[in-house]
């Protein structure tokens, strides 16, 4: 399964920018930035292999010709970015970055741009997407489903403390670190939020029914779509599914939930809890916030605290043989290395001038 950096054919229902009126070459910006004590430039590392891709872009494993260390570059074309009409989901995205630490979210240290991409530099997260041994396992246990959902709770409850509703939660955005703990990964769609947005994205299975219905939403869609991981992760199938977007939407305003018979009834009441169609009765949004979630049933035994410092065992260690091994992510064809001349306006460009 690709590393989904998008997420977007459903929603786009814009007419395309015209890119073609007014174009002319320039000379591409300095691409040096200083993080800490360093100056980062482009030229400072060297890409090894393809890791994921996406509508407008790719990551990258790349080494630090300086310190010898791994990373991951995000590389976005920004003629694709406008012409998709996702500037404002890409400047939140740094944005958010730059303003998160968390154990369980990935880490962005530098970013750049030159006449024609935009570049995101990452830690390396070596083992892999949560998607991929969910697939392999066919299912998690109950204590496996507990042990990443715990994680993701407290990821999500910081995020939202700092006003930040994240509107992509699913397998394929959960990375496993080296130890096999979790780090939640592209922050396309999140948001920062002081009341309600009406933007339509996130990926069809996972939609809360107030996106669908365009009532406009709020932090309350994280909780929903952990409901929806929590089933996937027990019963290996989201529980809304179908092969056209639109049977899936009205599947998830009907509400209808079959349950195999092996979920756990505790993990059941919990799912059912959060898939609360009144979002203001949803466990996770009312008075009491993620405190509600902490203390479900599900999590009884579990000391928080000890979560949150990765004290907790993992039951997956993903197979690591070295900083730069890229075993635990699907092989991609590594297209054109040649240097995309750049085909953005003067006006355009001014888009990313603080990229």
């Amino acid at each position: 399964m690709a590393t989904n950096l998008d997420s977007l054919e459903p929603f786009e229902t814009d007419s395309l920018s015209n890119l073609t009126a007014g174009l002319k070459m320039k000379e591409p910006p300095v691409t040096t930035a200083t993080n800490g004590d360093r100056n980062y430039r482009l030229e400072d590392f060297e890409k090894k292999k393809t890791i994921g891709t996406g509508t407008f872009g790719r990551v990258c494993l790349c080494r630090d010709k300086l310190s010898g260390s791994y990373y991951a570059m995000k590389i976005l074309e920004m003629v694709d970015v406008i012409r998709l009409k996702q500037v404002e989901h890409v400047k939140n995205e740094k944005t958010i970055l730059q303003q998160v630490t968390h154990p369980f979210i990935i880490n962005m240290i530098w970013t750049t741009h030159d006449d024609s991409s935009l570049y995101m530099l990452f830690e390396y997260v070596c083992g892999g997407e949560l998607f991929t041994y969910l697939r392999n396992a066919g299912r998690f246990s109950s204590t496996t489903g507990a042990f990443y959902a715990a994680e993701i709770v407290l990821a999500l409850e910081y995020l939202h403390k700092q006003q930040v509703v994240y509107r992509d939660l699913k397998p394929e955005n959960l990375l496993l670190d080296r130890d096999g703990h979790l780090k939640i990964t592209d922050f396309g769609f999140a948001k920062k939020l002081t009341d309600r947005t009406w933007t339509l994205c996130g990926t069809p299975e996972y939609l809360a029914p107030e996106i669908i219905q365009s009532k406009g939403h709020n932090k309350a869609v994280d909780w929903w779509a952990l409901g929806i991981l929590i089933y996937e992760m027990l019963a290996g199938y989201p529980p809304f599914f179908d092969d056209n977007p639109f049977a899936i939407y009205e599947k998830i305003l009907a509400g209808k939930l079959d349950w195999p018979r092996h979920i756990d009834p505790v993990a059941k009441d919990l799912i059912k809890k959060l898939l609360v169609q009144d979002r203001t009765k949803r466990l996770g949004s009312m008075k009491n916030g993620a405190d509600d979630v902490k203390r479900h049933r599900w999590f009884k035994g579990i000391n928080w605290d000890d979560v949150l410092n990765r004290r907790v065992k993992p039951p997956i260690v993903p197979k690591v043989k070295s900083d730069g091994d890229t075993g635990n992510f699907d092989d991609y064809p590594e297209g054109d290395n040649h240097k995309r001349a750049s085909l953005l306006t003067d006006k355009e460009m001014k888009m990313f001038e603080e990229f």
